[in-house]
């Protein structure tokens, strides 16, 4: 269950914000009513961070080919009209 912290209520509470967030899962800050922030525990920082983006090794050991961004877009070049000979 998400629960919404006041900034200043965060603040002055942090512990209790910590401990409810290990208990409960992630906790939302807002500023002036708006959303700004989550506070997560940590080993669900550390899933998610993972499953944004592979590492090395499980770039190379991957079946799927990964070659899209090795090789830079060729530019368009314009190309200057012959000499006119006279």
């Amino acid at each position: 269950m998400n629960k919404r912290w006041p900034v200043q209520y965060a603040k002055s509470r942090f512990s209790e914000l910590l401990d409810t967030t290990l208990a409960e899962g992630p906790q939302i800050v807002t500023k002036r009513g708006v959303e700004t922030a989550v506070l997560i525990p940590i080993d669900e920082w550390r899933r998610l961070k993972k499953l944004g983006k592979p590492d090395l090794k499980e770039l190379l050991l991957s079946q799927d080919a990964r070659t899209d961004n090795l090789v830079p877009p060729q530019r368009l070049h314009r190309r200057r009209p012959p000499p006119a000979l006279e």
